[in-house]
């Protein structure tokens, strides 16, 4: 093992130990971060590693409906170089780049600027920091140095903190300081589980199940898969899979290993479906495990969850003989634009 460490260039294994710690940082860098506005949208402008964040959000979004009475407003993820039709109507749009320099996020930024759109930026510094001081924006400050896709942490952290002081959600700091304390206390327990999770991965493409409640956590399972291991791996959800993707499994054309994470609070029927689905599969050849998710809550499930996915990403990286951290292929493609 120590072996394998060693090709950890930028210590990884350390910034998902630490991880759990993110979280509080983000919601004390973003306590005095707020705009004028009675706002029924809000327009989260993002890319890669700097968008999953968002993606989990609505997830605990959806999952304070209907018990917490909370401002009715809609939460929209903009991938792209403009902004949607929803940013010019009572909106905040928010702009969220770890570097500060991705360009659809800037490109969407200038527009807003340009409309004089209420706006905060979300970076560690570079020209998106630069705007917002140029043109009166707040913005918070993220610590800087390591790679966008695992700073999940500060940006949660401090979104969640604006909409709280925007009020448009109920201040969830003690929510959060609380997950914070489950984490630590899990994050070794889940690297066991995630090494031994990868040898059921190394030399097969990996593809990441779960319920449609879940769809952000697979999504990012399968990013992490991708940009840490440089490997393809893909997703889907229940129940709509059943109704197409399954045919697929008929004649699988190489070797896959699917991953089906189980949520036992999920409807009976989802459930009945996932373990019907894998026997399905396993009789047609794929190798498949389910995965039941832990945590007493959702906000717990998803990221237990997603630790585990970080830890498998990180070992079948180093399985694979390879620096878990750089993205390669992705910064030398945004040299080539």
């Amino acid at each position: 093992m120590k072996n394998l460490l060693n090709l950890d260039k930028s210590n990884l294994r350390q910034v998902i130990i630490d991880s759990p710690k993110q979280f509080a940082k983000g919601l004390e860098l973003a306590k005095n971060i707020k705009v004028p506005g009675n706002f029924t949208n809000v327009v989260v402008s993002g890319m890669g590693g700097s968008s999953l964040p968002i993606d989990i959000f609505r997830t605990y979004l959806n999952s304070l409906y209907p018990t917490e009475k909370i401002k009715e407003f809609e939460l929209i993820q903009n991938r792209t170089y403009s902004l949607p039709h929803e940013s010019y109507d009572n909106c905040l749009n928010i702009f969220s780049s770890y570097s500060g320099t991705t360009e659809e996020t800037l490109s969407s930024l200038e527009e807003a600027i340009k409309n004089n759109l209420p706006s905060i930026g979300i970076a560690t510094g570079g020209k998106l920091i630069e705007l917002c001081q140029a043109n009166n924006l707040p913005f918070v400050i993220l610590p800087a140095g390591i790679e966008p896709r695992y700073a999940t942490g500060y940006f949660f952290g401090s979104l969640l903190q604006i909409l709280a002081n925007q009020g448009l959600i109920s201040d969830k700091a003690n929510d959060i300081v609380e997950l914070s304390k489950n984490l630590e206390k899990e994050v070794l327990r889940l690297e066991d589980r995630g090494k031994e999770l990868v040898e059921l991965l190394i030399g097969k493409t990996p593809v990441i199940y779960s319920s449609d409640k879940f769809k952000s956590v697979v999504m990012i399972w399968k990013i992490k898969i991708n940009e840490s291991a440089t490997t393809p791996a893909f997703y889907n959800v229940f129940p709509e899979l059943n109704h197409n993707e399954m045919a697929g499994w008929g004649r699988p054309q190489g070797k896959f290993h699917i991953i089906t994470l189980l949520d036992k609070d999920e409807h009976p029927q989802v459930i009945k479906r996932m373990r019907i689905t894998a026997d399905f599969l396993k009789e047609k050849g794929t190798e498949t495990t389910i995965i039941e998710m832990e945590g007493l809550d959702i906000l717990n499930k998803i990221f237990n969850t997603l630790l585990l996915g970080d830890w498998a990403a990180y070992y079948l990286a180093l399985a694979y003989g390879q620096d878990p951290t750089p993205a390669k292929m992705v910064n030398d493609f945004k040299k080539l634009l």
